[in-house]
C-alpha cells in the first residue's frame, strides 16, 4: 500500500498501473461471530464504537466489469451506523444471499464484512470488460450495485431485482484503503475538491436528488414549497442546497438554534425549529397528536404567506411521518427514505385519500441521477456539507456520533490520505468557489 499511497501523494499517477497489487489492506469491519453482541439494548443504547474494528484483510480478487480502487477517503452515513448495531438486521444476511447469486459473487459472503458506501480515490486496477476507466484515474464511487441480468432494470437499474447498496448490502465498501466497486460506479473525482470533500457527497447527493429532483421522485420545479426535515444533516442539507439552486422555497426543519444558523448560512430564509417550537407529535408511543400537526401546518403558512407544502421530503420515518402526511398540500407529494426514527410509519389516511396526496418511495439513484448530481458538484452548483474529518482509527467515534445526532452535515474519514486539504488538481476552479467551500465546511 506504501507504493500506491506514495505514488498518489508525489501525483505520479501514470506509475500506478505498474506497480504490484497489494496481498492485503486495512478496512473498517464488523464481525459476523459479534452480530449478538447488543441482544436486548435499544437503539440508542447500541454503540458502533465496540462494533467497528480497523483490521487487516485480504485483497479480494477483481472479476469481469470491476475495478480495485485506492480509498484516500471516505465518509459516514447512517447505514453504517446500522451495519454497526446490527439493525434493523445483521448485514450478514445480505452477504450471504449475495454470495449464492453466483461464482463471482461468492467471494462477499465472509465473516466479516468491510463497510462503507462512499470513497473518493485512485484506479488501482480494473478486471476483463472494463473500457471506460483505467488505473490512475482519479475518482469518486456512487453506492448502486447491480448486475443488470434481468430487464426490469434496464430502464431504471434502481428497478434491477438484484440492485444492492456496496459497502450496505455488499462487502468491500469504501472504509478502507482499498475497495472492491463495479466500474458502472465510478464518476470523475471533482478537481476543485479535496479528498474528504469529494468523498462525503456520493450517497446522501446522489439520494436527494432522486427524491427531490428526478421524475422518480417528487420532480421538482421552481416556486415548488418544498418542507425538509433535518436539513442541516448529511442528507438535509443537500436537499436545501438543490431546493434553492432550483428555484424551490425551502422551509427548513431543524432541531436547535445553531443548526437554524447553518441553515441560513446555506441560504435559506424559511426555517422551523423544532426545539424552540415544542413540537410533540406523538402523546406516547401509541397516540399521535393531530394538533400539533394542524400547529405545524399553521407555522409553514405563516412563513410562506398562506402556502402548505408542495413537497414533504422525509426521512425521520415514524416520529414525523403523521405531520409529513397532514401538512402536504391538497395533491401534494411525500416522498420518503430511510427512516432513521422507525420503519413503522402511521397517518391519518383520510388526509391522504380525500385529498389526493401521494406518497412517493426513494431510494438512492441510478448510475444517470448519480452522474447528474455529481455533476452539480463538478461544476460548483452544490457544495460538500462536510463538518468534521476522522483518522479511519477513529471511525467508530465517528459513527457513534451520527447515531446519536451529534454532528453536523457530513463527516468524512481519512483513510490513505494523511491529512486534510490534499488531493485538489484545479486550484484556479477551487479559488472561484472557495467562498461557497469554506461556507459549506462550516455546516
Amino acid at each position: 500500500m506504501d507504493q500506491i499511497r506514495d505514488a498518489i501523494l508525489a501525483d505520479d499517477l501514470d506509475a500506478i498501473g505498474g506497480l504490484p497489487t497489494p496481498g492485503s489492506y486495512r478496512a473498517v469491519l464488523v464481525r459476523k461471530d459479534e452480530q449478538d453482541m447488543f441482544e436486548g439494548l435499544p437503539t440508542k443504547g447500541k454503540d458502533p464504537r465496540k462494533a467497528l474494528h480497523v483490521e487487516e484483510v485480504p485483497t479480494p480478487e477483481i472479476g469481469p466489469g470491476e475495478a480495485l480502487i485506492a480509498v484516500m477517503a471516505s465518509s459516514v452515513n447512517y447505514n453504517t451506523v446500522w451495519t454497526s448495531i446490527f439493525e434493523p438486521v445483521s448485514t450478514f444476511g445480505f452477504l450471504a444471499r449475495y454470495g449464492r447469486l453466483n461464482d463471482l459473487t461468492r467471494k462477499h459472503d465472509l465473516p466479516y464484512h468491510v463497510v462503507g458506501s462512499d470513497l473518493a480515490g485512485v484506479v488501482v486496477a480494473v478486471g476483463p470488460g472494463v473500457n471506460k476507466w483505467k488505473p490512475g484515474d482519479e475518482v469518486v464511487a456512487h453506492c448502486l450495485s447491480v448486475e443488470l441480468e434481468d430487464p426490469a432494470g434496464h430502464d431504471d437499474t434502481m428497478m434491477d431485482p438484484q440492485q444492492r447498496i456496496w459497502g450496505f448490502e455488499t462487502n468491500f465498501g469504501g472504509l478502507a484503503e482499498l475497495s472492491l466497486v463495479k466500474s458502472n460506479q465510478l464518476m470523475p473525482k471533482p478537481a476543485h475538491l479535496t479528498w474528504e470533500e469529494a468523498a462525503c457527497p456520493g450517497l446522501v447527493n446522489s439520494t436527494a436528488y432522486r427524491q427531490l429532483v428526478s421524475h422518480n421522485g417528487a420532480n421538482m420545479k421552481q416556486g415548488d414549497v418544498v418542507l425538509i426535515w433535518g436539513a442541516s444533516g448529511g442528507l438535509g442539507s443537500y436537499a436545501t442546497q438543490m431546493a434553492l439552486n432550483g428555484g424551490a422555497i425551502p422551509v427548513c426543519v431543524v432541531s436547535s438554534p445553531e443548526k437554524a444558523e447553518i441553515v441560513r448560512r446555506m441560504g435559506a430564509e424559511l426555517v422551523i425549529d423544532r426545539s424552540a417550537e415544542g413540537y410533540r407529535f406523538w402523546k406516547d408511543e401509541e397516540t399521535q397528536d393531530p394538533k400539533e400537526w394542524q400547529r405545524l401546518g399553521a407555522k409553514i403558512r405563516e412563513l410562506t404567506g398562506g402556502d402548505d407544502a408542495d413537497i414533504v421530503f422525509e426521512h425521520p420515518g415514524r416520529e414525523t411521518f403523521g405531520a409529513s402526511v397532514y401538512v402536504a398540500k391538497k395533491g401534494g407529494t411525500i416522498v420518503t427514505c430511510a427512516s432513521t426514527s422507525g420503519f413503522l410509519h402511521s397517518y391519518d389516511n383520510r388526509y391522504l385519500w380525500m385529498n389526493l396526496k401521494r406518497i412517493v418511495g426513494s431510494h438512492f439513484a441510478n448510475y444517470r441521477e448519480a452522474w447528474e448530481a455529481n455533476r452539480l458538484i463538478d461544476r460548483g452548483l452544490i457544495h460538500p456539507t462536510l463538518s468534521k474529518t476522522y483518522a479511519m482509527d477513529d471511525v467508530g467515534q465517528a459513527a457513534y456520533d451520527v447515531h446519536r445526532n451529534l454532528h453536523q452535515g457530513k463527516v468524512g474519514v481519512l483513510t490513505l490520505a494523511p491529512e486534510e486539504g490534499l488531493g485538489v488538481k484545479d486550484p484556479a476552479k477551487r479559488e472561484r468557489h472557495l467562498t461557497a467551500i469554506n461556507r459549506f465546511r462550516d455546516v
